[in-house]
């Protein structure tokens, strides 16, 4: 019996049957202003004998349970673009809902979220690198736990870098703090091209800066 894995190229994960996969459609900040996108999601999962639908940590509704065959014509209809699930780039931007829906936020976190994502989404790098965009210090888009964070304050946006909440947990490290909004996404251009030149195969920006001390990352970014 042929034992089939994720087809990366189609941005689909074999799932535990080993016959059936999931895919997630890309759901920028996980912000859908058209109703008619959630109800494409739905009829097309309908269509093609989904299992489930799951809403994931990357903020995208993942399709669970598609027909190998039926891969093609699920991303056909529903004209969407693939959420970097897996491989060596940049995952994810989780987005809090931040000054344009919440009272506790301190920072335009949506807007500067939006940019990041269009920006970085799917970006080949060493490792992999998930970002996470808070409003507020209540870091509900899990800044201190991400590769790269940004954390909303009444002075700026503090930048945290090392995050991880995978198998070997790590609180992000404090790189520069009372950022004003037009200068966090040069800073972050500063980071990914340290990080490209730097880091080894599959090291995250965390084991980066265990390796090299958080002196050295820091010199290296900001000079």
């Amino acid at each position: 019996m042929e034992v089939k894995t994720d087809l990366l190229e189609k941005g689909a994960i074999v799932q535990r049957d080993r016959e059936t996969y999931a895919i997630a459609p890309h759901i920028p900040g996980g912000v859908i202003l058209d109703i008619n996108v959630l109800r494409k999601i739905a009829d097309v999962s309908e269509k093609y004998g989904a299992k489930a639908l799951k809403l994931t940590s990357a903020q995208r509704i993942a399709i669970v349970g598609i027909p190998e065959d039926k891969i093609d014509a699920v991303w056909e209809e529903l004209g969407m673009d693939k959420g970097a699930a897996v491989g060596l780039c940049v995952r994810s931007v989780k987005i809090c809902p931040a000054t344009h829906f919440c009272k506790r936020a301190q920072q335009d976190g949506l807007t500067l979220g939006l940019a990041l994502d269009k920006a970085y989404h799917g970006l080949e790098l060493p490792g992999k690198m998930k970002f996470g965009v808070s409003g507020c210090t209540n870091s509900c888009g899990e800044s201190w736990v991400k590769d790269i964070g940004l954390v909303g304050t009444n002075k700026g946006w503090k930048i945290v870098i090392g995050g991880c909440a995978g198998a070997k947990p790590r609180i992000a490290d404090l790189l520069i703090e009372a950022v004003p909004q037009e200068e966090v996404q040069p800073i972050i251009d500063k980071i990914i091209a340290y990080y490209k030149e730097t880091a080894r195969k599959h090291e995250r920006l965390g084991m980066l800066i265990d390796r090299l001390s958080l002196e050295a990352v820091k010199k290296g970014i900001l000079g």
